[in-house]
């Protein structure tokens, strides 16, 4: 039987092919057969043939129980219990046809972007009729500016990034939104070689560190770091906004004495002999926001059907990318001229978490670099609650109003669940941060409970 037949008919044989009582399967077509060229009818008998599979495993079982009862009555019986106008609506969600379908999408070359990359030459935007340009951009305020300006479509963008552009925070305010997680973790402090007999954060008095940009997840674990070993982060040190490629020449000639960056630009100091991975970042959050894939709300309101099959194709990338077993098998893309431009074996030992550390180990961290997609306004809280701590935005805060705003956790469900991908059911959880407990329901407590400057 195909699923277009009427599992309520109880002539007909779930799983045979016609029901016996015709002639010929054209005659048993022109009888109880939906019209397959409605959409919209193909859609609810499928609900309901898969509802009736799992209700009677047993064919004959539902056989008997629809020539006892009829068809109508059956039907209402379970249309009580059984939601089949929202099931239908859920499953029907259909992306009509893209507003726009050729793109540009800009990215910085890190790890992280890798589900953007991967979701072009793996086919998904193209699945999703779109034809994608990917657009390598060298920092991270050029990103901004053109997505704000209508240059990209959509970006890659640090996960501060959308909260700090819709609140005006560097920039003419645009509502910006994070339609998902690029990536968690992926980051790390390196120190320049000279540095190895340093590791006490407190002996850093001076040094020139390097933060790809005030608006990042980085400047916001560094000084929380430095903080909690007595070091003030406006004073005691220089905190330099640099683009991530230019941190290894700065470190090389002496410019810098280490940065805080995302991969692959850690493991390839290591790579040259000039730097050590001083920690991995989810040694001070483990599973902490990094990049963000953004676009800007007028984006979304204008081109909906776009913006949903864009979206759809990120999510299948990254639920690509997610499987450790399938990370081997990007390694050559990312690390093309095009995209990353790094040796193969630096985005290997990224991406399998099996690394070397520039101090003589190799060390095992299967988590080094995640690719789960759902934007968690409770990260958002954290950010805002380091904007509002650090003088990036002034006054009072509406945490939860702004996270859940600008972190798309209603859409991303949504989508991940029409893709049959696990998504959480709430908005916020807690989270261990450098050793202490951060309670997204209660920013403001947090706030004063964190140490003075300078003080531990």
């Amino acid at each position: 039987m195909s699923v277009h037949d009427d599992p309520f008919n109880p002539y007909v044989r779930l799983g045979a092919c016609a029901c016996g009582r015709h002639v010929s399967q054209a005659a048993h077509d022109a009888e109880d057969r939906i019209d397959t060229t409605d959409p919209l009818q193909l859609n609810r008998r499928a609900i309901e043939t898969a509802v009736m599979r799992a209700i009677f495993p047993d064919d004959g079982e539902r056989r008997r129980f629809l020539r006892a009862v009829g068809r109508n009555t059956a039907l209402a019986a379970l249309s009580q219990f059984v939601p089949f106008g929202a099931l239908e609506a859920m499953a029907q969600e259909p992306v009509g046809v893209p507003e726009k379908k050729d793109l540009k999408i800009g990215y910085l070359p890190i790890t992280c972007a890798s589900p953007i990359i991967i979701g072009k030459q793996s086919g998904y935007f193209e699945q999703a009729g779109l034809n994608v340009e990917l657009l390598k951009t060298p920092g991270w305020a050029l990103v901004r500016d053109k997505t704000i300006n209508g240059d990209f479509d959509a970006a890659q963008m640090l996960a501060p990034m959308p909260l700090a552009i819709s609140m005006g925070a560097g920039s003419a305010p645009s509502e910006t939104y994070a339609a998902s997680m690029d990536n968690l973790n992926g980051s790390a402090i390196t120190l320049s070689v000279k540095h190895k007999n340093k590791r006490d954060p407190r002996l850093w008095k001076d040094f020139r560190l390097a933060i790809p940009f005030d608006y990042s997840i980085h400047n916001y674990l560094l000084r929380a770091y430095l903080v909690q070993h007595g070091v003030d982060p406006d004073h005691d040190v220089q905190l330099r906004v640099m683009a991530p490629p230019d941190m290894l020449a700065n470190l090389a000639s002496g410019n810098i004495d280490g940065f805080i960056v995302a991969e692959p630009f850690n493991q390839r100091a290591v790579f040259e002999g000039i730097g050590f991975i001083h920690l991995l970042t989810l040694d001070l959050w483990r599973g902490h926001p990094c990049c963000t894939f953004a676009v800007e709300a007028s984006f979304v309101r204008s081109h909906p059907n776009t913006f949903a099959a864009l979206y759809k194709g990120m999510l299948k990338s990254a639920a690509y990318l997610n499987v450790a077993a399938n990370r081997d098998a990007v390694v050559d893309t990312l690390s093309a001229p095009q995209y990353l431009n790094q040796p193969k074996i630096v985005i290997k030992q990224v991406l399998t978490g099996t690394y070397a550390d520039g101090l003589g180990n190799v060390r095992t961290a299967p988590d080094r670099i995640a690719f789960q997609p759902f934007p968690w306004p409770s990260m958002a809280v954290w950010i805002l609650t380091q904007m509002k701590r650090w003088g990036y935005v002034k006054g009072d805060v509406n945490y939860k109003g702004i996270a859940e705003k600008i972190y798309l956790a209603t859409d991303a469900r949504k989508a991940m669940k029409q893709l049959g991908m696990e998504a959480p059911s709430r908005n916020m959880e807690n989270y261990a941060i450098l050793g202490e407990l951060f309670d997204p329901l209660q920013p403001e407590r947090y706030l004063r409970s964190l140490p003075v400057i300078g003080k531990t």
